[in-house]
């Protein structure tokens, strides 16, 4: 191998090395509240995986399966499909939206009770959505 190619391989590994730490890494306080979170029964037995995303001066970015740009009753039938064609007062789609309020709430209490957050924001989870086919128009 010439001296040309090796030091391109060389930079290149590096490059790529370096790229795949930045996208892995994660802040070990946002860490820690995930583990949080992970340790919750209620939380940790729900179909739908709460994260914390990321934490901004004190403000911990929480992943939701649901927003105003994605209502309730669809995430619901995502998270639970035998409720994806029913309707919205339908009593077990009332009852599923009451337990991921619930959820929600544990999810709160927990990230809030750390002491290393002084609020919380939910931010909805579009990964999450475009993995099962959901394409938002992002264009607000």
């Amino acid at each position: 191998m010439d001296r040309f190619t090796r030091n391109y391989s060389v930079v290149l590994g590096a490059v790529f090395l370096l790229s795949l730490v930045w996208a892995l890494y994660e802040d070990p306080q946002v860490s820690a509240l995930n583990d949080l979170l992970e340790q919750d029964s209620a939380v940790a037995a729900y179909p739908y995986k709460f994260r914390v995303l990321r934490l901004q001066n004190g403000v911990a970015i929480v992943s939701t399966p649901r927003s105003f740009a994605f209502p309730v009753h669809r995430a619901l039938g995502i998270i639970f499909p035998n409720l994806a064609n029913r309707a919205q007062d339908n009593p077990d789609v009332m009852q599923a939206q009451q337990t991921l309020a619930e959820i929600q709430k544990q999810v709160k209490r927990i990230v809030l009770s750390s002491g290393k957050v002084n609020s919380l924001q939910w931010e909805l989870d579009k990964n999450w959505l475009s993995q099962h086919g959901i394409q938002l128009n992002t264009n607000h």
